[in-house]
């Protein structure tokens, strides 16, 4: 990039009261038709872990940026109460199986009476109604044997639960991932409303945006994305639109678009807010120029382009032309595309100043111009700050 200063030339003409610009011609081609949205990051399966029960932090085993494992234990709650109602629970168990044990004892004696009594019958030694009376006992034992099973199951249960409620005290992650967000600390109270981590995989992010209603009409899965990093990366995250969720918001009239990525490189984090690009389509066939050629008229807030009257003319005395006319055109876009824009109020060969306007926003009608091709100016555009800073101090000899 970079202006060479002019040779000093031999007439007194007033050259170099021209701001020296840099410029290049339009030319016909189609862009790609890309929709400009914003969306947040998420790590896959990132999950807010919480207790599910109460209690105070007693150990905290793993910390912020920490890599684990599923099931990998992370807090531990304190316990002693837990173990003092499993152990009661346990107790009630026994106690129950002891009364399981008693009732069936009882069964059998009854089982016992009432076959002698049967026996007696049989011979007509004994009277209707102690026949009746043993039948009866014995249902009334057999029930007892019933109720003492189900106390049994129920204590059963009782011990299961609270065995359960035990293993709660530890909490473990429920899958592999990156542990952050870290809110737990020993000693504090904690209940099941209580955020103790974030967890996630970082290695594959998947990037939430919203669309509206009318979006809908073009924008679709598959398409091709672009996610920037910043708003000056020069070198985004290439993929697909992966899926988009069939309800809209019947307030917002938008919906939830998702764009799943590989991260192994870690330029994407859980909660950014990125730029990002859908290409879903290209404009017909219409005049491009350099993004780098915009400029805003801070008067009127117009956007337009500094274009020059004529073809500039070699000066074989300096590396920049004579002094060639210049105006500035308001332009509407057509397209925008990435470097280039798509406009209808210039014709292809027509050249625009893409490096000086500001120069030229002071009421300069003229400038001396060096002619520069379109790739170049595309290079400049993709320059990060430093790398255009270099560019300006030592400037390629290549030049053009």
């Amino acid at each position: 990039m970079g202006f060479v200063a002019c040779k000093p030339t031999k007439s007194g003409r007033g050259k170099n009261t021209s701001p020296p610009v840099e410029a290049t011609q339009a030319r016909t081609g189609s862009l790609p038709l890309v929709e400009r949205l914003s969306g947040t990051v998420w790590a896959e399966n990132q999950v807010v872990l919480y207790p599910e029960i109460a209690g105070r932090v007693a150990e905290v085993l793993v910390d912020n940026g920490q890599t684990v494992i599923a099931g990998q234990p992370l807090v531990r709650l304190s316990h002693d109460s837990a173990h003092e109602q499993v152990r009661q629970a346990q107790a009630g168990l026994r106690i129950e199986e002891a009364r399981l044990r008693q009732s069936h004892a009882a069964l059998g004696e009854v089982k016992a009476q009432a076959n002698r009594i049967q026996s007696l019958g049989d011979r007509n030694l004994v009277t209707q109604v102690e026949l009746e009376t043993i039948s009866t006992q014995l249902e009334s034992a057999a029930a007892d044997v019933e109720l003492a099973q189900a106390r049994v199951e129920q204590a059963a249960s009782n011990v299961a639960e609270q065995e359960d409620t035990l293993t709660k005290a530890v909490i473990k992650a429920p899958i592999a991932g990156i542990v952050g967000v870290r809110h737990a600390e020993i000693g504090m109270q904690v209940t099941s409303s209580t955020r103790l981590f974030t967890i996630g995989n970082l290695d594959r992010v998947n990037v939430r945006i919203d669309l509206t209603d009318s979006m809908l009409d073009y924008i679709e899965v598959g398409q091709p994305v672009h996610v920037f990093v910043s708003t000056d990366d020069s070198d985004p995250l290439v993929g697909t639109l992966t899926r988009i969720s069939p309800f809209l918001n019947p307030v917002a009239r938008s919906t939830e678009a998702e764009i799943e990525l590989i991260n192994t490189e870690r330029r994407l984090q859980p909660g950014m807010f990125v730029p990002i690009d859908i290409l879903y389509g290209k404009s017909s066939q219409a005049t491009l120029i350099p993004t780098s050629a915009l400029y805003t008229d801070s008067n009127t807030g117009r956007e337009g382009v500094f274009i020059l009257k004529e073809t500039p003319q070699d000066d074989p005395e300096a590396e920049l032309s004579a002094p060639v006319a210049v105006t500035f055109s308001p332009i509407d876009a057509i397209a925008r595309g990435a470097s280039e824009v798509a406009v209808k109020e210039l014709q292809p060969g027509d050249w625009i100043v893409t490096l000086g306007q500001n120069l030229l926003a002071t009421g300069r009608t003229e400038a001396r111009v060096r002619t520069v091709t379109w790739e170049h100016v595309l290079e400049l555009q993709n320059l990060k700050r430093e790398d255009l800073l270099e560019e300006i101090i030592h400037p390629k000899a290549s030049g053009k």
